[in-house]
C-alpha cells in the first residue's frame, strides 16, 4: 500500500509527479491546494482544523494515495500516514520556468486565461520561497518536514527524476 506525499515550492513540480504516481500505481490524487482555500474573492485559507478534517477524510476513503502540496501546517498531519516523502526543491529559476509553461489548471481555475491572470503574482511569491523562514510555505518548513521524517525519502534538487 503507497502512501506518498509530496511537497515544495510553487512551480516545483509537486502536481506534475503526483499525476504520474497516481496513473502509475492506480493511486488516489489529493491536491492540497483544493482543501486549503475558500472559494472567495480573493481567495482566504480556511480554517486549519477544516482542511485537517477533509485530509482525514481522504486519508480514511482510500488505502492507498499521494498527496501534494506546499502547506507545512497541513502536510504535518500527512506526514504521520505517509510512508514515503518526495521534496522538489529544483530552484526558483526552474519553478518560475514551470509556471511560465503550465498548462490550464480546470480543477483551480475557470479558465485558463483566469489562470494566467495570477501569473505575476504567482511568480512573484516563488521568489519569495527562500525568505518565507517559519511560513508554512517556505523552503525552511520544507527542509525541516524533510530532515524530521525518518522513513523514505528523496530531495529532488532539479527537474530530472525517474518515477
Amino acid at each position: 500500500m503507497k502512501k506518498i506525499m509530496i511537497f515544495g515550492n510553487s512551480g516545483s513540480g509537486k502536481s506534475t509527479l503526483a499525476r504520474e504516481f497516481s496513473e502509475k500505481y492506480k493511486l488516489s490524487h489529493l491536491d492540497l491546494d483544493i482543501l486549503a482555500w475558500e472559494n472567495t474573492n480573493p481567495p482566504t485559507r480556511k480554517s486549519l482544523s477544516d482542511s485537517i478534517c477533509e485530509i482525514g477524510q481522504f486519508i480514511e476513503e482510500n488505502e492507498s494515495w499521494v498527496i501534494e502540496g506546499c502547506y507545512s501546517d497541513l502536510l504535518g498531519v500527512v506526514i504521520e500516514k505517509t510512508n514515503e516523502i518526495i521534496f522538489l526543491n529544483p530552484g526558483i529559476e526552474t519553478c518560475i520556468s514551470n509556471c511560465r509553461n503550465r498548462l490550464w489548471e480546470p480543477h483551480k481555475y475557470k479558465t485558463k486565461e483566469e489562470q494566467d491572470k495570477n501569473l505575476e503574482m504567482l511568480l512573484s511569491w516563488i521568489k519569495q520561497y527562500p525568505e518565507r523562514n517559519n511560513n508554512e510555505c517556505s523552503l525552511s518548513s520544507h527542509q525541516r518536514l524533510f530532515n524530521e521524517f525518518s522513513g523514505k525519502k528523496t530531495e529532488y534538487p532539479s527537474n530530472q527524476r525517474n518515477s
